[in-house]
């Protein structure tokens, strides 16, 4: 039995520009109910309130979709870092045509994103659990998608490291970050030189009314990244370019 859906779902996702149907609206709220009940046994997330899940997960990850929903049908999108599958799973629901792979380093995580895929029967959607630095060397992997997409996993110039080498020329990479962009992206200078960076849009993730002062910023791969990028796992964290 999942929880009601808040009145201020479809009130706040229009304000957003994301237009969902019920049968997906539907199954946004049995994945944040199994995410919510998985939680119980062990740690998915800090937020435990149904609700208050709704603004930060869901309605927060659908910010990314303006973005996404204008990419063609099958196209490839990753999402590093997914945790218990956000923002990927939302966007999987609220995308259909996309292929989304979820990449998620810690075990338990993943398979609860296999679980969560299966249960909601998304067809779209594979996991493989493995980190960033790995799965960035691996020739099945590296500059196959065209799209990379992530949620509080890290300052940019590290996630930079772990998201463009993932990315074919020509694709973007999509990050929802707070209002410190200006300055993390300042410290990600060299890091956008030597991994391939191209073009950067930013976008309020929210109208004024929100107060709610995340920026969706789009960064370009506009070259291939040199083989030595990303470097062993690890690394990116403890000396970010």
């Amino acid at each position: 039995m999942t929880h009601p859906i808040p009145e201020f779902v479809p009130q706040h996702l229009q304000a957003i520009g994301v237009e969902v149907t019920d049968d997906q609206l539907q199954r946004l709220a049995a994945y944040l109910h199994l995410m919510l009940e998985t939680n119980k046994q062990f740690n998915l997330t800090a937020i435990r309130e149904p609700e208050e899940a709704w603004k930060r997960h869901i309605i927060d990850s659908l910010t990314l979709v303006p973005g996404l929903i204008e990419w063609p049908e099958n196209s490839k999108l990753v999402d590093v870092g997914t945790g218990g599958g956000l923002p990927g799973i939302p966007i999987a629901i609220a995308i259909p045509k996309l292929k989304v792979t979820l990449l998620e380093t810690t075990g338990k995580k993943a398979n609860f994103c296999k679980h969560a895929a299966e249960v909601l029967g998304l067809n779209n959607v594979v996991v493989i659990n493995n980190c960033a630095e790995t799965i960035g060397q691996n020739k099945l992997y590296r500059e196959q998608f065209d799209m990379a997409v992530s949620r509080a996993v890290g300052p940019m110039r590290i996630l930079l490291e772990f998201m463009l080498p993932l990315v074919k020329v020509g694709g973007w990479m999509y990050a929802l970050k707070g209002p410190a962009l200006e300055q993390e992206l300042a410290d990600a200078g060299d890091a956008l030189a030597k991994l391939g960076a191209g073009e950067i849009v930013a976008v309020e993730a929210y109208p004024d009314e929100f107060e709610n002062h995340s920026v969706v910023v789009g960064i370009e791969k506009a070259d291939r990244t040199p083989k030595t990028y990303p470097r062993l796992p690890g690394i990116p964290k403890q000396q970010p370019l």
